[in-house]
């Protein structure tokens, strides 16, 4: 079997009813002829959008078939005993030209039941926000089951939504349960368990280039959605430069930002997981056993298990979203 090293691998492109076009002009990603692309797939094992290594030896290899084949090499052991040849993490980029639809996700008991399927936790770091942007996250008060399926059927549900306004930098983490939507006029990138079930709440009666409505979900979402009311929604956290800042831990990531001016060193040796660095911001190169990795704004780098020690060098400094599995 070939040596591991850092991983880059193709984006796959999602067309979108909401999305625009950031994604080319601010992440300089190019999407072709797609007429809005709102996402795209960075690092995925979702079965049906696998990715596909882009560089080195392993070029053209699917990340299914390298677990299959380097197990615990990859993802390290305690992460391949827990989740076998199913990568853990799906990391996408969303570009919300319009508002996302308010929606929910089950947690990994209700989605094992009813799809064979992890939950869906995920967090969001907010790369670029217009003037005026906002999201929601949560509740604004607390509430039963009966008091919100009230305000759902009186076509009220937005009276009940915690808004947060959005700028850069800003960081929310979404357990499974949280009624959430991205507003319009934000860039994110996102960190969340391999899963892609979403239930629908509501999508603003918007209709797709045929006349049709998205379909919803409002009896699925019943037993998934968390009615608790929480003091705070988004993630505080300290910025600082050239140190790494916690930012979230839960037990499907732990995710750091990395804001440096100058290069840095990274040893992982007492880490038993697999590194993904998402850049922000910047560019820098990832320096291993010899070998060079460039990284700019807009990519995704996976670090295996086996690439335990790393140089972050750079001119110009970088920003960096580093996660993994504790």
């Amino acid at each position: 079997m070939s040596a591991l090293y850092p991983l880059k691998f193709k984006t796959i492109y999602k067309d979108k009813i909401w999305g625009g076009n950031k994604i080319k002009t601010y992440l300089h990603k190019d999407f072709g002829s797609l007429p809005n692309c709102g996402e795209t797939w960075e690092i995925s094992g979702v079965k049906s959008d696998v990715s596909v290594v882009e560089n080195g030896e392993l070029a053209g290899e699917s990340l299914a078939g390298l677990l299959e084949q380097y197990k615990g090499e990859l993802v390290g052991e305690k992460v391949y005993a827990h989740f076998g040849n199913i990568f853990p993490l799906l990391i996408k980029f969303i570009d919300a030209n319009e508002d996302l639809s308010i929606q929910v996700h089950p947690d990994d008991e209700l989605a094992k039941k009813r799809h064979n399927s992890f939950g869906k936790t995920e967090m969001w770091y907010v790369i670029e926000a217009d003037p005026g942007s906002t999201l929601i996250a949560g509740f604004n008060k607390e509430l039963t089951q009966q008091e919100y399926l009230d305000k759902f059927n009186s076509g009220h549900l937005t009276d009940i939504l915690n808004k947060e306004d959005v700028k850069a930098g800003d960081v929310f983490f979404l357990p499974a349960g949280r009624v959430h939507t991205i507003g319009k006029g934000l860039l994110i990138a996102e960190i969340q368990q391999t899963s892609d079930i979403t239930y629908r709440i509501y999508d603003f009666d918007r209709v797709d280039d045929k006349g049709n409505k998205r379909e919803l979900h409002t009896e699925e979402a019943l037993a998934a959605i968390d009615y608790k009311h929480y003091p705070e929604y988004k993630t505080q956290y300290e910025p600082k430069k050239d140190e790494t800042v916690h930012l979230v831990s839960c037990p499907y990531f732990t995710t750091n930002l990395l804001d440096f001016t100058t290069g840095t060193t990274k040893d992982y040796n007492n880490l038993d997981s697999f590194v993904i660095y998402v850049c922000v911001e910047g560019e820098f190169t990832v320096k291993t056993n010899g070998e060079e990795y460039p990284v700019k704004m807009g990519d995704c780098i996976l670090l295996p298990k086996t690439v335990s020690n790393v140089q972050l060098e750079t001119t110009t400094g970088f920003k960096i979203l580093e996660s993994y599995i504790e």
